[in-house]
């Protein structure tokens, strides 16, 4: 073959070796994998077929797998990614010399890597992503793997359970690079699972190898599952995932790897697990990644297919997953969704939930396996899955807070362009209740705006995402801890609310301010305000400042009208609110918007509805000030009628503060006016002002209706006039009267100056 003229700075071509270009290849989908690539000519040449090991030689030797070039490539062209350039020491288009590499398997190897990804993946797993791959001493190498050329006798299951080990555990770990420090032989050779792998304390500036810290992966039989040596106990490194993920990995390690420390205390090993949190907050992603760290072999078993099979079938299908489970220890049967296994009609087990009992209690009871089930709904699962020898222990995935949410989203943008005016802080302010599925489906979301926005234009590398189309997503995508129930947020704030200074200034005390600066509450031993209660004539306002209060984006929204949950079945009104609560404690922090409380929580002992509407109101103060905590939830209900509530939701550590919203006053009407008549056309001289101080005793929704009756007025005398004139407004005046009735004015002034108000 011809050869191009040999580079100054490359020492001259050896025995069997041909000199090519090499040329950086960045767009290849085997970059950062170990493989480059030549013309088929030049591959028959070196009597190479394609992914043989091949050996290139620069400022340094290297190894890579070789594969076959575009078509059309030039025949003198070895292309290359960035990393196999750094490698050879050499920049794209200089000279190096290649030639066929002997095929034989890496004897051991010491890597060095970041503490965290030494910390995130045991020495067995380093080794899973590193197979196939052709290594010497001083290469650089990614934790991407290669899926084209894998040694005989590669387990299909244990490299994916390594890869989401890897995924899960280590931020950006596809942009991360490791350093061989030792390798034997010292030629380039290919890592198998017979290869002995370790990390090494650090990188060593001679090249020599350094002391291991934790195992060393030894070879391994290939048709089974590796599992980490006693004592590893490195970390998934994922915001919000680490505590419950070390908790499940401590439960299966002591039974899969001490349970001779267990037998010497007395005891032996039964891992039965409940998983639960909201559905999109990781849990799935715990356990594999947890089993995968542990060694293990997740049987998955989705029991919502379960319940959708004949008895006889899904009895059958569990008998089946029950036996795979038990012919690989150490293993996990994973049950996913299992609050779907529900009672009978007749609220008995059932036959397949008595089967999944059995199943159950026999696996757990066997010291080689352990059974973890998952759920968004922890109270609908069934008691008879609960207690001992069966799913005892229950861990718990919280919901993310702001904080933790923050670091979600840089995990998520880590490889993302982001815009000056992108502050993930704000974003993160603004995503309450959003789990980690949520936000990913934000960013990509925001992403896929970009993409629409920049499509046509000229791309010169600069395509960015926005904080506006973060904005645009952040309206598309919802929480699915509301499960589409919450308010929708306006384009509003309580800033936008005209007059009612102090009515404001206690809903910014007693909602926004715990929901914003619960760290300065804890700081002062102040415990927030669990409820508020708006009251004051109907048309006054109530409902707008919820909105307003949604439009902070501080909590998500759960607006409730009062006989919504009231029903005629006995306990199902019971079960509403409490219901109504977990949501909210799932989605928190989060606003719970009661509409017409008087309704829902009449005085006790008053009605005539078979005690349905006193147990609620004893749910309701249940969920108040119960035993369980309201952390992070306010309730804020509204009602024109407050005589009528029951007295026990008045006091404090119920709803806390009573906020009196008044009719409006003279100014207040005069605002109310001007901003309903933005877009109707009015009359020259028209004095809003003066037309104000007539409607004494208007809310400010008969203010909005005698707007609106004008301009009816108006098109009734002609579909094509131009304007609302007086004549109209004095018309519209005798058919609006104000909705405000005399006597419950009366009633409300007397409850406001009957009960502490601020």
């Amino acid at each position: 073959m011809t050869t191009v003229p040999a580079d100054p700075t490359v020492p001259p071509a050896g025995d069997g070796e041909f000199a090519l270009t090499v040329v950086e290849h960045a767009g290849s989908l085997d970059a950062r994998r170990g493989v480059v690539r030549i013309a088929a000519s030049t591959l028959a040449a070196l009597g190479l077929r394609p992914w043989d090991p091949l050996r290139v030689r620069g400022n340094r030797v290297t190894g890579a797998l070789v594969a076959l070039s575009p078509p059309g490539s030039d025949e003198r062209t070895l292309l290359a990614d960035a990393l196999t350039l750094r490698n050879l020491q050499v920049a794209s288009g200089t000279t190096v010399w290649v030639r066929r590499a002997a095929e034989q398997s890496a004897a051991q190897l010491v890597v060095s890597a970041p503490p965290e990804v030494i910390a995130a993946v045991p020495p067995e797993v380093l080794r899973t992503a590193l197979l196939g791959k052709v290594v010497v001493r001083g290469d650089q190498v990614s934790l991407l793997p290669q899926d084209f050329a894998l040694p005989p006798g590669t387990d299909p299951g244990q490299l994916s359970a390594a890869r989401r080990t890897i995924e899960v555990g280590v931020t950006a770990w596809m942009a991360v690079d490791l350093l061989v420090l030792d390798a034997s032989p010292a030629e380039p050779a290919i890592v198998t699972m017979g290869t002995v792998v370790g990390w090494a304390g650090g990188t060593s500036t001679d090249g020599t190898s350094t002391p291991l810290v934790g195992p060393v992966a030894r070879a391994a039989d290939p048709s089974t599952s590796a599992a980490p040596a006693a004592g590893s106990t490195a970390p998934l490194i994922v915001p919000g995932l680490e505590g419950p993920a070390a908790e499940l990995r401590e439960q299966l390690d002591l039974a899969f790897h001490h349970s001779d420390l267990l037998a010497r205390l007395g005891t032996t090993p039964q891992v039965g697990i409940l998983l639960t949190g909201a559905a999109g907050s990781g849990k799935t992603t715990i356990v594999e990644s947890v089993c995968a760290a542990v060694g293990a072999t997740v049987v998955p078993l989705r029991c919502q297919r379960l319940a959708s099979l004949e008895v006889n079938d899904a009895v059958a299908e569990l008998t089946a997953a029950a036996q795979r489970t038990l012919g690989k220890p150490p293993a996990v049967l994973y049950l996913e969704d299992v609050e779907q296994l529900t009672p009978d009609a007749t609220g008995n087990g059932g036959p397949l939930l008595s089967a999944v009992v059995d199943t159950v209690r026999s696996l757990v009871a066997d010291a080689r396996v352990a059974v973890v089930a998952t759920t968004s709904a922890a109270e609908a699962v069934s008691p008879s899955l609960r207690g001992d020898g069966l799913l005892q222990r229950s861990i718990t995935v919280p919901l993310p807070g702001r904080d933790l949410r923050l670091k979600m989203l840089g995990f998520l943008t880590r490889s993302m362009p982001l815009a000056a005016d992108v502050h993930l802080d704000d974003v993160a302010a603004r995503t309450p209740g959003y789990v980690i599925a949520d936000l990913s489906s934000l960013v990509h979301e925001a992403a896929v705006r970009a993409a629409h926005r920049l499509r046509g234009a000229p791309t010169d590398g600069t395509a960015v995402v926005t904080a506006a189309d973060f904005s645009a997503a952040l309206e598309v995508v919802r929480p699915t801890s509301m499960d589409g129930q919450g308010l929708e947020i306006p384009d509003l704030t309580l800033d936008d609310v005209g007059d009612m200074t102090d009515v404001k200034q206690v809903l910014t005390e007693a909602v926004l301010w715990p929901l914003t600066y619960p760290d300065t509450f804890a700081r002062l031993g102040i415990r927030p305000a669990h409820g508020v209660l708006l009251y004051g004539p109907p048309g006054c306002g109530k409902t707008y400042l919820v909105r307003a209060l949604a439009g902070s984006g501080q909590a998500n929204v759960l607006p409730v009208k009062g006989a919504e949950l009231l029903s005629k079945w006995v306990g199902e009104s019971e079960r509403g609110v409490r219901e109504l609560f977990r949501r909210a404690r799932e989605a928190a922090p989060a606003l719970i918007f009661l509409d017409e409380v008087d309704a829902l929580a009449p005085q006790r002992g008053q009605g005539s509805d078979s005690g349905v509407t006193d147990r609620v109101v004893a749910a309701l103060l249940t969920e108040l000030d119960g035993i369980e905590a309201l952390r992070d939830v306010v309730v804020v209900a509204a009602t024109n009628r407050p005589d009528l509530i029951d007295s026990a939701l008045l006091r404090p550590g119920r709803l806390d503060r009573l906020v009196y919203v008044p009719p409006p006053d003279g100014p207040a009407r005069a605002e109310i006016l001007k901003a309903a008549a933005r877009k109707t056309p009015l009359e020259a001289g028209i004095d809003l002002a003066a037309l104000a101080e007539r409607l004494q005793g208007y809310s400010a929704a008969d203010c909005a209706a005698l707007l609106r009756e004008a301009a009816l007025v108006a098109m009734r005398e002609s579909m094509a006039a131009p304007l609302v004139t007086a004549h109209h407004l004095e018309l519209a005046l005798a058919t609006v009267r104000p909705s405000i009735k005399p006597e419950l004015l009366a009633s409300l002034e007397a409850f406001a100056a009957a009960h502490s108000t601020s």
